[in-house]
């Protein structure tokens, strides 16, 4: 049987078998843009109304810890036990303890004490771990920075660059950086005790930062490299962590002294003295092996801070693992 449609002659059967196939076409294409609530990711809907930063202590990936990574594998066996932790957070910052260079180890198997025994340089594929490991922003200002100099400096900086992690604190630049997550702009300022400045003009150069940053920023955090290792903090550190809150800062965390540091709260504001080590190769007590990682939760709209504190452990087999311990 014929019937017509604009003057033209078309066959029922066609028409039938067209209308079927426009009918399954088009039901496919609702399923896969249109997919029904089953299909669904249980967080697709769901939008965190905060931003998630972890901070963990110092890092360092020569002498033992090259060894370590050499003996099992490469880099990813020293981060095995912890990578999770790392990426369910929207951004890790951590203290980079020595520079990124393709020059020759000279630490690795010497002598504890020794004067090549401190001077580090990591292994150029450091720098794609680290951003692999959402370790995305790392403060240079330490006193192991310039182990191979200006060029070793220049050289990390071009490393971080071509895997695309962030930095601040160098020996000559910058002394800040800043980074938009979730519409919160945040400024993170290097403190560094060791800095060829001197203690007196680095102190005035972060407090100038400081307040800087204060007029485009929501957020201002100072990551501090001072005091003395192994001991906790003296009053003039515990002044200067005051200063910074004083002059802005919202929150202040600290490392260098390879141990857990105490927390104090300053006009509910708080200052962390010392994550302690997080990857490094000193095993000889449980204060060294012991870190602390600070997830801070930043309301995106009220900007306040809420706080959980994490427990993690250096095995001696060069990876660092997440462990509960007694305080």
């Amino acid at each position: 049987m014929l019937f017509w449609h604009g003057g033209m002659p078309i066959n029922r059967n066609i028409f039938r078998i067209s209308f079927l196939i426009a009918v399954v076409f088009t039901a496919a294409v609702c399923f896969f843009v249109f997919p029904g609530k089953e299909h669904k990711s249980p967080r697709a809907s769901y939008v965190k109304n905060y931003v998630q930063i972890l901070f963990i202590g110092d890092t360092m990936f020569d002498r033992g810890v090259r060894y370590y990574a050499q003996k099992n594998g490469g880099n990813d066996f020293i981060f095995e036990k912890i990578d999770k932790v790392l990426k369910d957070n929207d951004l890790v910052v951590a203290n980079l303890e020595g520079p990124i260079t393709g020059n020759k180890s000279v630490s690795s198997g010497t002598i504890p004490g020794s004067n090549n025994n401190y001077l580090f340089t990591f292994d150029p594929s450091w720098a794609k771990t680290l951003f692999d490991n959402n370790i995305k922003i790392v403060d240079l200002g330490n006193n192991h920075i310039l182990n191979f100099g200006r060029d070793g400096l220049a050289q990390t900086k071009d490393y971080l660059d071509g895997a695309g992690v962030g930095y601040f604190g160098a020996a000559d630049y910058p002394k800040s950086t800043s980074t938009e997550i979730g519409g919160i702009k945040i400024t993170f300022v290097s403190y560094n005790e060791f800095s060829e400045l001197g203690a007196e003009l680095e102190q005035k150069s972060v407090l100038e930062e400081i307040e800087k940053a204060k007029g485009f920023s929501d957020v201002v955090i100072v990551f501090c490299h001072w005091g003395a290792e192994y001991v906790g903090p003296d009053q003039a550190m515990r002044n200067l962590g005051r200063q910074f809150i004083d002059a802005g800062a919202g929150l202040v965390i600290g490392s260098h002294s390879h141990v857990i540091g105490p927390m104090e709260t300053y006009k509910e504001k708080r200052i962390y003295y010392s994550l302690g080590n997080f990857i490094f190769d000193q095993y000889f007590s449980e204060d060294v092996r012991r870190s602390l990682g600070i997830i801070v939760k930043i309301n995106k709209k009220t900007k306040e801070f809420q706080f959980q504190e994490k427990n993690f452990y250096m095995n001696s087999n060069g990876q660092t693992i997440e462990k509960t311990y007694r305080k």
